[in-house]
């Protein structure tokens, strides 16, 4: 092999492995996004979440972290539309909030 083989190996390998380990995440994250638009009695949109951040930070134990910032759409009274917010850092959810809605 030729480090030039080896080169497009290990980008196929983290690229694959990359899509695996994010699809995983967001699947983990809608998940709890329909367990919580449950408990709020609102209900979730599209079946649907979507990336909108990602960066850096260091948790409570000073390790560097991928912070990750999800949006969603949720109606509570089936006439609008309104967002929501799920906030990861690493493997765990820190905040979930909905933005202020009608009830019906």
């Amino acid at each position: 092999m030729t480090l030039g083989t080896l080169f497009w190996l290990f980008i196929t390998t983290f690229a694959i492995w990359y899509w695996w380990r994010a699809k995983a995440i967001k699947d983990s994250v809608l998940q709890a996004a329909h367990r919580y638009c449950k408990t709020m009695d609102v209900m979730l949109l599209d079946d649907a979440i979507y990336l909108r951040g990602i960066w850096f930070k260091r948790d409570d134990n000073g390790q560097i972290r991928v912070w990750r910032r999800f949006l969603f759409d949720f109606t509570s009274t089936g006439e609008e539309r309104y967002s929501g917010r799920i906030i990861m850092l690493g493997p765990r959810i820190l905040h979930m909030e909905l933005d202020p809605h009608r009830l019906p």
